[in-house]
């Protein structure tokens, strides 16, 4: 999951062509996150990502539910305390950020279809954030049944140790939007260490 910031990209066109670039590259979720923007300006700016996406990877919204239903996305994201908002279609996703095991085992998390869980490492996105380490990831996916995706200063190189933690995926902002020439190819070398990952980890079910 390539989750959004158009800072990084020197505004909505470049965050756009990093979008495309990632997508070719194996991203196959893409998470809209934009908090400053008012809703018709977000509305705008997921239009554009979702004609990058269809059919091609997922298109998740944090924030207003009504954004993500206008531009037919594929669910909506919400940070750790938000209540859980009705969906409005069957195969509608809810996707949520959560920080402990407490957090993800709470009833009104618990209908989540899928967990971020962060920060794992050290991350400029958040460079006052306290990384949690593994053991969040290893809490959280024993504690849930549902896939974890870890983020937070999470690379290519480091992909094996948090899939081995347990998590199915992850999720990443500066590895691949941070150098926006070098996008496609960060997110191709996230998508071969995942595949490698989750190859060992079937192998080693066995």
């Amino acid at each position: 999951m390539v989750v959004t910031d158009r800072v990084l990209c020197g505004g909505a066109e470049g965050l756009v062509a990093a979008v495309e670039a990632a997508v070719s590259g194996g991203a196959d979720a893409v998470q809209l996150r934009e908090k400053d923007l008012a809703d018709g300006e977000l509305l705008a700016l997921a239009r554009r990502l979702r004609a990058v996406t269809q059919g091609r990877a997922l298109l998740v919204v944090n924030g207003p539910l009504e954004v993500a239903v206008a531009v037919g996305a594929d669910g909506v994201h919400l940070p750790e305390d938000a209540p859980m908002p009705p969906r409005p279609r069957r195969g509608f996703l809810v996707g949520r950020s959560v920080h402990s095991a407490e957090a993800a085992c709470r009833p009104d998390v618990v209908g989540a279809d899928y967990l971020v869980a962060g920060p794992v490492y050290e991350t400029r996105s958040h460079p006052g954030a306290q990384p949690a380490g593994l053991a969040l990831v290893e809490e959280i996916a024993r504690a849930v049944r549902v896939p974890v995706l870890a983020i937070g200063g999470v690379t290519a190189g480091r992909v094996e140790e948090v899939v081995r933690a347990g998590a199915s995926g992850v999720a990443v902002i500066s590895a691949v939007l941070a150098q926006p020439a070098e996008g496609g190819a960060a997110a191709e070398a996230l998508r071969r260490a995942l595949d490698a990952a989750w190859s060992d980890a079937r192998a080693a079910r066995r």
